[in-house]
């Protein structure tokens, strides 16, 4: 059986070194000289393998077509990842929202070994992209390459998405899909930072703030959808950051004014401790003016910003900070709101919403219906997950299933 994998990131290296040590002979065809090259700075180059969850907990983070994966969790759920790259001699960590890591905290080691996984069992890497993939009348398919034309009885489809394109993910995949006449649902940023329509941000460039609680409403149906706390980066832009890039999958339909950020500074003092920390401070810096009194409560880049804000004078001494004065500034400290414009181009998102319709794929298999021994694996497909390790066992767990099907 001559199996062609097209694509040499997560769910590529991983479908073809499961497909050649089932006896596969396998081909890989990778466009870029380094294979993994997104696996490689993922989670800031540390890689988020996977999440040390169940099953259930899995799909629970996939807000998109989550029964899809239930055959292949249950193939390789994300125990069976642990092992699979302990075993291999890569030492696995958990942290905080059971997210896992290698304990070297170096993504290059989970790509090294996937490289690795795929040459032990034999797997043939060629540096080249795939231009046309076409099934002839005989039921196997005709590659054309920049490097010639090849013929295969299986291929694998591991293209990725669309985000990142400068690591290899340039949609190819979808390409494919299209011209042998499958599905494809739209594609859109998923994980991805946020355009504000405030400059507030501009002004605050480079601040990184933690311990900080975000709720995201809708004011079209003037409802919460996502509520958060943790982490997050002010920008040039807007904002970014885990808790953003999370908020961020949960907003459909993206339109100027739909979503408005309220973050709250000082989640761990409710408004009266917060005045009376606030009464404290002024205590200490009784001639100072109101600008430079904040200096003990607040980073540097934020005060200008809650000054403005606030509506009080800079100057003003703060001894003579009224108490309604005190109560604005609370309510600022607790509920800094901003309003999303849009989101940053789909090349700036962690992963892709949309990809091939999985109506037109077989849930147990990962085959195309209409085209037998054509399987699509990993971000191509029209899953995707929040973060937390969700995406990569997406991408694991599917490629495993295609490569286990396409052998037989």
């Amino acid at each position: 059986m001559e199996i062609a994998v097209i694509g040499g990131g997560a769910a590529g290296l991983m479908a073809a070194g499961r497909a050649a040590e089932l006896s596969g002979h396998v081909t890989l065809f990778e466009k870029n000289s380094l294979p993994g090259r997104k696996l490689r700075i993922t989670g800031k180059g540390r890689c988020n393998v996977c999440n040390n969850c169940d099953i259930e907990t899995v799909i629970a983070n996939v807000p998109k077509n989550p029964r899809f994966l239930y055959a292949a969790l249950h193939r390789f759920s994300p125990s069976d990842t642990m092992a699979f790259f302990e075993a291999l001699g890569v030492p696995l960590k958990t942290e905080r929202g059971n997210r896992v890591f290698p304990v070297s905290d170096r993504a290059a080691d989970i790509a090294e070994t996937l490289v690795r996984f795929g040459d032990r069992n034999g797997v043939r890497r060629l540096h080249a992209a795939v231009r046309r993939v076409s099934p002839d009348e005989d039921g196997r398919f005709d590659l054309e390459t920049e490097s010639g034309r090849f013929t295969f009885d299986r291929v694998i489809v591991a293209t990725g998405g669309a985000s990142y394109p400068l690591t290899g993910s340039t949609g190819d995949g979808y390409r494919f899909a299209r011209e042998m006449g499958l599905s494809v649902a739209r594609i859109v940023p998923s994980l991805v930072p946020l355009v504000t329509e405030e400059r507030d941000p501009a002004e605050m460039q480079g601040l990184s703030l933690k311990n900080t609680a975000l709720r995201v409403f809708d004011t079209e149906s003037g409802k919460i959808v996502y509520t958060d706390f943790g982490e997050m980066l002010f920008t040039h832009y807007g904002v970014s950051g885990p808790m953003i890039l999370s908020a961020s999958a949960h907003l459909s339909g993206i339109e100027p004014g739909r979503y408005r950020l309220s973050l709250d500074l000082k989640p761990a003092l409710d408004a009266q401790t917060l005045d009376k920390r606030l009464l404290s401070d002024f205590s200490k810096n009784q001639n100072r003016d109101f600008a430079n009194a904040l200096t003990a409560l607040l980073p540097q880049k934020l005060i200008p910003v809650i000054v403005r804000r606030s509506g009080i004078d800079p100057k003003k001494k703060v001894n003579l900070v009224t108490r309604e004065e005190r109560r604005v500034l609370v309510s600022l400290l607790k509920d800094f709101t901003l309003t999303v414009r849009c989101a940053r181009p789909v090349r700036e998102a962690i992963v892709t919403s949309g990809g091939v319709d999985v109506r037109e794929l077989s849930s147990k298999t990962m085959e195309a219906k209409k085209v037998p021994g054509l399987y699509f694996c990993g971000e191509v497909i029209d899953v995707d997950a929040y973060t937390g390790g969700f995406n990569l066992q997406i991408a694991f767990s599917t490629a495993r299933l295609a490569a286990e099907n396409a052998v037989l």
